[in-house]
């Protein structure tokens, strides 16, 4: 029998994902189950358990995939050589969110990750570690943000990337919901903070 492809199999794992990604968006999280998504994939139900043996599996390998691609952006943000300001790295990280937001955006389908989180408590360890990892980022720029004067000495760089980590979903939440503020505005009203 002949060996499948690394890349017959990556490209069926994907098959599998895009097909999650399309019936978590068209019908919700908490209302999609397996049998949807293998429907929606086209494939065998073998075929679909060979990759994930749960809907949780599949929900964490999206959950992976957007929210490490997220975290390593975030951290090429706070590691930049020579350190940008704090106000102009979270603008980056405005952009960043932006791009979620878009068609083919993640930001969507992590609301609704989000909302399981607080009745599944798998999904809910799912959200947090992956969170965990975006969140350190955002301590890295706090703490080069005190290192370089930017914030008053002393500054508790892990109390300041709360508040700061906060803004993310704020920002796109409120940019999903109710369609504004935009950008430039949102990113006037942070500067006005972090600069005063």
């Amino acid at each position: 029998m002949p060996r499948v492809s690394e890349d017959h199999l990556t490209a069926r794992r994907e098959q599998i994902l895009a097909a999650a990604r399309a019936c978590f968006l068209r019908n919700g999280l908490h209302a999609t189950s397996m049998q949807d998504l293998i429907r929606e994939a086209g494939l065998s139900v073998g075929a679909v358990y060979r990759y994930f043996k749960s809907k949780n599996e599949i929900i964490n390998a999206i959950a992976e995939a957007v929210a490490g691609g997220v975290a390593a952006h975030l951290r090429e943000i706070a590691e930049q050589e020579p350190p940008i300001p704090l106000p102009d790295a979270m603008e980056l990280v405005l952009d960043l969110i932006d791009e979620q937001l878009g068609p083919g955006g993640a930001f969507p389908l992590a609301v609704q990750i989000w909302g399981e989180s607080t009745i599944d408590p798998a999904i809910g360890e799912i959200v947090r570690v992956r969170y965990s990892a975006m969140r350190e980022a955002i301590v890295m720029m706090a703490a080069r943000a005190v290192e370089r004067g930017e914030l008053p000495a002393g500054s508790d760089p892990e109390a300041v990337a709360a508040v700061l980590f906060s803004l993310i979903p704020g920002y796109a939440l409120q940019r999903m919901i109710i369609g504004k503020p935009d950008k430039a505005t949102f990113a006037a009203g942070m500067r006005a903070l972090l600069t005063t």
